[in-house]
């Protein structure tokens, strides 16, 4: 279910205000881009504990390290320990399964693989290999207990593709914030953060993609908005799929159908006051369509907005508004 995000930062901000100076960094993490900004009065530069966090974290989660927690976990080796962060992870996505009824599922990962929506190459798609790989898909049949994984079948894995990027920009929101530095935008790979203010007073500004014609399509801005305290994630089927014979397949794939999800979104916009739940959310839209999307927003036990991109039935693209704009 790994997805690309599609916000784009926008506003430069100032290059400081008064003794305050804007601290800012950019790099790569987890097979995509972060960027961090931050005005902290003391100046301080928090670079290195950065890396830190993202090293243990690919460590934890990567599905292309060998060594990875979660790979150890999926190859069945019992000498592994579960950290918090591979905790944490799994029980965003087993919550995630439990509201979506298994639309998202973290055990997604052969029909990710074999769709060739993962680092290796898809393969020729059949009924009969979907149906073969659906009997390793099942969130209900894995489990925590006492500090190891159990499953049903010891050929499932675990991928937590769909939430790992949220998570990582809340740990980096948490450390910011646990060292007194309050006025902050994190990105990690297109899953936002924002909290406090530019030292102007006005709010952080992000754009959501308009939606592109393919992958290689510029980058054009459908809507600005403005956070305050609030996560941003966007998920879109126009730019990661796959060609099969003429037909383009989304990449948000169904696990109880082991099919590219078929619905009229283009993408999902969710804020709310966690990055990885929202990430979560986001991925769910994706699948569940527009419809039930809303039904799964208007119910939410948590305060959550989202701006939906859809095509009506005439082909026209639309867009459903749910809360802040």
């Amino acid at each position: 279910m790994k997805k690309i995000i599609y916000i784009i930062v926008l506003c430069c901000l100032l290059t400081n205000c008064n003794t305050v100076e804007k601290q800012q960094f950019f790099g790569m993490t987890q097979g995509s881009y972060y960027s961090i900004t931050y005005y902290d009065e003391q100046n301080r530069d928090f670079h290195a504990e950065f890396d830190s966090i993202f090293e243990e974290i690919e460590s934890t989660l990567s599905l292309w390290d060998e060594n990875s927690v979660i790979r150890r976990v999926n190859r069945n080796d019992t000498s592994v320990v579960l950290n918090k962060i591979f905790i944490d992870n799994f029980n965003y996505a087993m919550r995630a399964a439990e509201l979506s009824d298994g639309l998202f599922d973290p055990t997604v990962g052969p029909l990710v693989q074999a769709w060739g929506f993962h680092f290796k190459e898809g393969m020729e798609m059949t009924p009969e290999i979907v149906d073969s790989l659906k009997q390793l898909v099942d969130y209900r049949k894995i489990k925590i207990e006492n500090g190891k994984v159990v499953k049903e079948n010891p050929n499932m894995t675990l991928d937590f593709n769909a939430v790992a990027q949220g998570y990582t920009t809340d740990v980096i929101g948490d450390f910011l914030l646990s060292k007194n530095v309050n006025d902050f935008l994190v990105d990690v790979g297109g899953e936002i953060l924002a909290r406090g203010r530019k030292p102007n007073g006005h709010l952080w500004k992000v754009g959501i993609e308009k939606p592109a014609e393919n992958k290689e399509s510029g980058r054009i801005v459908q809507e600005i908005v403005e956070l305050y305290n609030q996560s941003i994630v966007t998920s879109g089927n126009y730019r990661k799929y796959v060609e099969r014979n003429g037909k383009r397949y989304s990449h948000s794939l169904n696990p109880k159908t082991g099919y590219p999800s078929e619905n009229s979104l283009l993408s999902a916009t969710v804020i709310c006051d966690n990055t990885a739940w929202a990430d979560c959310l986001a991925s769910i839209c994706m699948v569940v369509g527009l419809e039930k999307a809303i039904e799964i927003i208007e119910s939410s036990d948590y305060s959550v907005d989202a701006y939906f991109i859809y095509l009506d039935d005439n082909g026209e693209v639309k867009v459903s508004e749910h809360g802040v704009w």
